[in-house]
């Protein structure tokens, strides 16, 4: 976790993927992919019609997200700078993007167990295992990129985390609610 921001950023690039291709790479096949989840109605919660709610999802994840996800990236660059003042906002923005990448990674494989996870408690487990993975990832890569101390580094990605979510949620929220009056 990190290694490929730190190499990135420390000039070590000939070997790598540059950071915003990767990124869209990933990106577009994980929306396709919860595209497809969605449409096919794994994504639904008990109760929602498939005929009209998985549409209305597979619009959402397919047209609507990628575009606020791509959107968020300097803002989750942004949260990372005034918790990590002293590095440019360069080296945050290339942090994002690989963490991002690292995330539908995560999330691609989380995903597909979601139906049958509400009945198997092994799948459950695994999507449980798979979270605590990627937010244990998410520490040692800020613990790796920004070289801060364990305590400070637990403090400021879960500060940075909380914050991220919040504004995830808002974006997501108005973002449904413009699609609402929009249509």
């Amino acid at each position: 976790p990190g290694l490929l921001t730190s190499d990135f950023l420390a000039g070590r690039r000939r070997t790598y993927t540059p950071p915003l291709r990767l990124y869209l790479v990933i990106s577009i096949s994980f929306f396709i992919l919860v595209s497809w989840l969605a449409q096919s109605g794994i994504l639904l919660e008990p109760g929602q019609d498939p005929g009209f709610d998985a549409a209305v999802q597979a619009r959402f994840l397919s047209d609507d997200l990628p575009r606020l996800m791509f959107v968020l990236l300097p803002v989750f660059a942004l949260l990372l700078k005034v918790v990590y003042r002293r590095r440019m906002y360069f080296d945050h923005l290339i942090f994002s993007l690989h963490l991002h990448s690292a995330a539908y990674v995560t999330l691609a494989m989380m995903l597909p167990l979601e139906e049958l996870a509400n009945r198997h408690v092994v799948l459950m487990i695994s999507q449980v295992v798979l979270l605590v993975y990627f937010l244990a990832y998410f520490v040692v890569a800020v613990r790796r990129v920004y070289q801060s101390d364990w305590p400070a580094v637990a403090l400021k990605s879960a500060v940075v985390l909380f914050g991220y979510l919040i504004v995830v949620s808002i974006a997501i929220e108005n973002s449904s609610n413009f699609r609402i009056i929009a249509d």
